[in-house]
């Protein structure tokens, strides 16, 4: 694993990520598993917002407390 601080995930932007946003897509993904985006305080409503109007978002943690599952793969 690299030293370097994660970054937000919207694009364009190179802030330092505070949030992880779990997801999922049913249509391609079991329900167990979790892909994740990083986003910095800027970003995090929108990215929330894209992915919950099409029911992906599972969950937000703040990114000092995200446990990733290794079973649930990103």
């Amino acid at each position: 694993m690299s030293d370097e601080t994660p970054v937000c995930s919207a694009k364009g932007c190179r802030t330092d990520a505070v949030w992880v946003l779990a997801w999922n897509n049913p249509k391609l993904h079991t329900p167990e598993r979790r892909k994740t985006w990083l986003a910095c305080e800027e970003h995090r409503e929108h990215l929330s917002q894209f992915l919950g109007v099409r029911g992906f978002l599972k969950d937000v943690v703040a990114l000092d407390e995200w446990v990733p599952d290794p079973a649930a793969g990103r």
